[in-house]
């Protein structure tokens, strides 16, 4: 790998990272010596990069760094378009809309169109005719999330046995053929998983749910620690 290369590798390690990284991961990763990864922090900042170094602890890129289309290696864009091409043919109207606009936003900076089509990349997405797409309230149930509101849902379980609960929803989980809302129920004062497909949402209250909803999350990979058993979960 040339310097140039190893630079740009350097700079996705670092930016994929949320914890600083030390020196010594740093080249057992890059099979270069800890010198070398110091001569090239160095050569990053002055290039402008915000990387902050702690000592014992290592180094960690800012937030807001953007890095240039150039950096992507042609997997990573083939990862990128694979991807977004998913979210478009199976994600909720708002969300496929977004997909459509960042992989534009993307391409848009590339050397070569052609490129970037899919005839060149080999790689087409194709979801089922069976699969329906997310249905629209799936948008309102994100910017519920991502603002910490409390929802008012009617519920329909695998019996068909209705409920209406006010819940602190805190992640989708996007499974292949479903997707399940994770949340905590007032009702139950417990978290529990609902199937979008199966919900109606009622209402977005004004009223934020307390604490940090990164808090609130932990709290549940703790309890769920197996992310299969929701789609059973939630039609308990």
């Amino acid at each position: 790998m040339s310097r140039t290369g190893r630079l740009f590798e350097l700079l996705g390690i670092l930016r994929a990272r949320r914890i600083p990284v030390t020196a010594l991961d740093l080249a057992d990763r890059l099979g270069v010596s800890e010198r070398s990864i110091y001569r090239d922090i160095d050569t990053l900042r002055a290039l402008g990069a915000p990387i902050d170094a702690q000592a014992g602890i290592g180094f960690c890129l800012r937030d807001g760094y953007f890095l240039p289309e150039f950096a992507f290696s042609p997997d990573e864009l083939d990862a990128i378009k694979l991807g977004l091409s998913w979210v478009q043919q199976r994600a909720d109207p708002a969300l496929a809309h977004g997909s459509e606009s960042a992989l534009a936003k993307i391409l848009s900076v590339g050397k070569a169109p052609s490129a970037t089509s899919d005839e060149a990349s080999g790689l087409i997405t194709a979801a089922p005719s069976s699969e329906l797409v997310d249905p629209p309230h799936a948008a309102s149930l994100r910017e519920a999330i991502r603002r910490q509101r409390k929802v008012e849902i009617s519920y329909e379980d695998a019996h068909g046995s209705l409920s209406d609960r006010t819940i602190w929803p805190i992640a989708i989980v996007y499974f292949d053929g479903v997707r399940v809302l994770a949340a905590w129920c007032e009702q139950r004062s417990a978290f529990r998983h609902f199937r979008i497909d199966r919900l109606q949402l009622t209402t977005v209250l004004q009223e934020r749910y307390p604490g940090r909803r990164q808090s609130i999350v932990k709290q549940w990979h703790e309890q769920d620690r197996d992310w299969r058993s929701l789609l059973t979960v939630s039609d308990k």
